[in-house]
């Protein structure tokens, strides 16, 4: 049975309930985790609800039954690894490759292929188990670029934790459509899913606070280049604050529009650079990725546009 403590630092609202720290905070389990796998908790040395609030100075012990390994099938597929050692690994994630199992992606996964390395490993821990074997965070479908992924909970836990407290940089290049008014600067807003579409997300009057900041690194009459720094880890969050910009992502097909020079476009964006601490360690590390050919390719097209 994974076991979990620590003792909260943070500063967290009042009314904030053990499980939704555990999920929301911690991302130790999602929600629907925390129910199946019978998360138990202490407060303080004694045995409380999963409902009891929770506030800074608690000290925290959790406990959780593994998952079921069948309930993710592993898959002997080819990653393109970055950097490995006993407890982590990263990963540039090639354009099209599903991160976690989902409804009609159920094997092809990053998930399934992280479950088979870790058995062959021997690693084969609750958090390469489950349906998201120690992947910390995400990246969509059509994004690529590097992710990282823990093969233990602890490990798991101490990169979360530096997702939460948004200590990890992260730095992704896009190719937009038109050209930014100011040649850097900061994007904040509000996210919430679109009311009027559940697949979309949308800047709103109410939500979650989602910060970016952009730099322009190459402009052309109809295109720019742009380097990305989100500050927050927001579902969709870098596709939706550039068309809130007015300069969506070539090739976005659910916040773009069909580009009348690259009609066939996929996604332009790429998450090229990570710098996180590893577990064991006290100063990050700093991973990076090549340029996507389809980058170069459409960069190329731009450049001689130029010269006609």
């Amino acid at each position: 049975m994974p076991s979990f403590y620590c003792t909260i630092e943070e500063q967290i609202p009042g009314g904030l309930r053990l499980d939704r720290y555990v999920a929301e905070y911690k991302g130790l389990l999602s929600r629907s985790q925390i129910k199946a796998r019978s998360l138990q908790g202490k407060i303080n040395g004694k045995a409380v609800k999963i409902s009891r609030l929770v506030r800074t100075g608690d000290l925290i012990e959790l406990s959780w039954n593994e998952a079921e390994p069948q309930t993710l099938v592993p898959e002997d597929i080819a990653l393109d690894i970055i950097y490995e050692d006993e407890r982590t690994i990263v990963i540039n994630k090639p354009q099209g490759m599903v991160v976690h199992p989902g409804a009609g992606n159920r094997q092809g996964t990053l998930a399934n292929a992280l479950y088979f390395r870790s058995l062959c490993r021997g690693r084969a821990s609750a958090s390469a188990a489950g349906l998201r074997p120690g992947i910390v965070h995400r990246l969509d479908k059509e994004t690529s670029g590097l992710i990282i992924a823990a093969y233990d909970d602890e490990a798991l836990a101490f990169l979360a934790e530096q997702f939460k407290t948004r200590k990890v940089k992260k730095n992704y290049i896009a190719i937009v459509a038109g050209v930014p008014k100011e040649g850097a600067g900061r994007i904040e807003t509000l996210i919430a899913r679109d009311s009027g579409d559940r697949k979309r997300f949308a800047v709103s009057c109410r939500g979650k606070t989602a910060l970016t900041f952009y730099r322009v690194i190459k402009t052309w009459e109809t295109h720019s280049l742009l380097l990305l720094r989100p500050k927050t880890g927001r579902t969709h969050q870098l596709r939706v604050h550039l068309r809130y910009l007015g300069c969506p992502i070539t090739g976005d097909p659910l916040y773009g529009f069909t580009d009348p020079l690259f009609p066939r476009a996929s996604l332009m964006l790429h998450a090229k650079r990570l710098v996180i601490t590893l577990p064991g360690e006290s100063v990050p590390e700093i991973f990076s990725s090549p340029m996507p050919e389809r980058f170069s390719a459409m960069i190329r097209s731009l450049n001689e546009s130029l010269w006609p």
